[in-house]
């Protein structure tokens, strides 16, 4: 598809799922509509978000979380278990994983200025991982920024420092890296406020930067990452996967 023609995320088709809206899109189309709706869109700003199953779940009972995730939010299905729930409908969807999608097509021409921030696993030198990474991969790339949080509420000044840096550094995207739902809030907060495009990308800042381990690609193809992920990380994650998938299939079957 010529760059000209790409989607912008406005453009791209929606379905219920779980009670929250989810674009149907193909892995290259949400890279090409976030970068494209960052060039075309900064006067209103976007907020997209990588969801999944435990998404889906943790928006059942937290009503703050549904509300970021619903309205003008882009929400793609970074799950395998939403393309499965979905395969023998009219409108499927197709997964679209963070790590790929991080990283998007930014080294072709190092056109995209990009800021990332993180507090997950969050530290400096995961930032600096990240930039040396993207840079090493992608020829061209162009990091105008990275910011580490401290692991707390930020005061309104500090919000307003943050925020100040990120306009100053002339990013297309921000990247945001810091955990569900502390990011999802996040970018929401970002494109309202600074009318960015900001991205929350879950654990791509750990895969890519090198701190974590990606599950093999057989195991993402057949849709056990979530297994593999629960294994690298057992007392972290046992509550998300062994509870949040029953919470989201009887999300799935009430709002059939």
């Amino acid at each position: 598809m010529p760059e000209s023609a790409a989607p912008v995320l406005e453009s791209l088709p929606r379905r219920p799922l779980g009670g929250l809206p989810v674009i149907a899109a193909s892995p290259g189309q949400a890279v090409d509509a976030v970068i494209n709706s960052a060039r075309t869109e900064l006067s209103n700003g976007a907020a997209v978000h990588l969801i999944n199953a435990y998404s889906i779940a943790l928006s059942q009972r937290d009503r703050a979380f549904q509300q970021s995730l619903s309205g003008t939010a882009h929400n793609f299905p970074d799950g395998k278990p939403l393309s499965w729930v979905t395969r023998a409908t009219r409108q499927p969807l197709t997964q679209v994983r963070g790590p790929p999608v991080l990283p998007g097509r930014h080294g072709q021409g190092g056109e995209n200025r990009v800021s990332g921030t993180s507090s997950s696993g969050g530290s400096e030198e995961l930032l600096v991982k990240l930039q040396q990474n993207l840079e090493a991969r992608f020829p061209g790339v162009e990091i105008v920024g990275t910011y580490s949080p401290p692991f707390r509420s930020l005061s309104e000044a500090e919000l307003d420092a943050q925020d100040e840096l990120i306009l100053r550094s002339g990013a297309d995207i921000v990247w945001v890296g810091l955990g569900t739902p502390k990011q999802d809030h996040e970018v929401r907060r970002l494109a309202d406020s600074l009318h960015v495009t900001a991205c929350a990308v879950g654990a791509a800042f750990d895969f890519t930067a090198g701190t974590k381990r990606e599950a093999p690609k057989w195991m993402t193809r057949v849709g056990l990452e979530w297994t593999f992920r629960l294994i690298s990380e057992p007392r972290r994650l046992w509550k998300r996967y062994l509870i949040g998938n029953f919470v989201f299939l009887a999300a799935i079957i009430r709002n059939h």
